[in-house]
């Protein structure tokens, strides 16, 4: 049973003493939808006020660092580009650190993330040119000859990246939105390979490159959200703290009956907050 389950919070403070900087899912821990919770900006000041850094994350590649700043500033949330990182962030560390040669890429994706590939240093070769590596993305566009392009390099031999697993995207809308991992599985279908690589949660590297921008170890960083099997098993397999919130899609039943729970369950930002200013406290109490 998670600690936060018992009446004793004190372990669930102690695993928060270390923490340096937290890494904040979005959709269902900060707002759900685009309803913004009443605690999300208090919590946010509190962090900033007793040092606490955080990255905002998101498996989501349709939509560019800019268009997630706006998002977040229609909310009032007053974040900096560089506290967003998306799938795309967590495939281009994993193209620089495991693919070094490789620059020329075929893209399945909205021209928001082609261009941010093309302003992290790589070339998008569109259809005429021959890529060293296929990455696919959530395309919201999609046009089926550039889904057979990519297949025939796929066939190829070429490099396969999906940025991320989802196999469709959260709405509210009267539909269903393919995601990355249904073009992926259509893509192997058609080419008898699976991605050498899916990137995204609950990929490691999505909370590698948080760990070495801000020379963190994995203990002194908490990963907070609502998922189960996205959230905290990135956490899990990056050695980070796994922080459950619930005011999103798992519920305290089976956060329970998880065979590796989380490390801590809350209701919500609201009573983690608390728990930091219980620390904040018993530190100032001792100075």
């Amino acid at each position: 049973m998670p600690a936060s389950q018992s009446k004793d919070q004190k372990p669930n403070t102690k695993i928060l003493a270390s923490i340096r900087h937290l890494a904040l899912d979005m959709d269902g821990t900060l707002y759900r939808g685009a309803t913004l919770f009443d605690f999300t900006r208090p919590f946010l000041a509190q962090m900033d006020a007793v040092g606490i850094g955080y990255t905002f994350l998101t498996n989501n590649s349709s939509r560019s660092v800019g268009d997630y700043l706006a998002h977040l500033h229609r909310l009032g949330i007053p974040a900096r580009a560089d506290q967003i990182r998306t799938s795309m962030h967590c495939t281009v560390d994993y193209l620089r650190k495991s693919l070094p040669d490789v620059r020329r890429l075929y893209i399945l994706g909205t021209p928001s993330l082609r261009r941010e590939f093309a302003e992290a240093g790589f070339e998008d070769v569109g259809d005429d040119g021959e890529p060293e590596a296929v990455v696919v993305g959530f395309d919201t566009g999609l046009v089926f000859s550039r889904l057979c392009k990519a297949a025939w390099w796929i066939k190829h031999g070429k490099p396969f990246l999906a940025t991320h697993p989802d196999n469709v995207c959260p709405t509210d809308q009267p539909t269903v939105l393919v995601d990355c991992g249904s073009v992926c599985a259509c893509l192997e279908r058609a080419t008898g390979r699976a991605p050498d690589a899916v990137l995204g949660k609950p990929d490691p590297w999505m909370l590698r490159g948080i760990l070495d921008r801000h020379g963190l170890a994995p203990q002194e960083l908490a990963m907070v959200g609502d998922r189960l099997y996205t959230d905290m098993a990135m956490a899990r397999r990056a050695g980070a703290i796994g922080v459950l919130v619930l005011t999103g899609e798992a519920t305290a039943e089976q956060a329970a009956r998880c065979p590796s729970p989380p490390d801590l369950v809350v209701p919500s930002l609201k009573q983690l907050g608390e728990m930091f200013g219980e620390i904040q406290r018993t530190t100032d109490n001792s100075a």
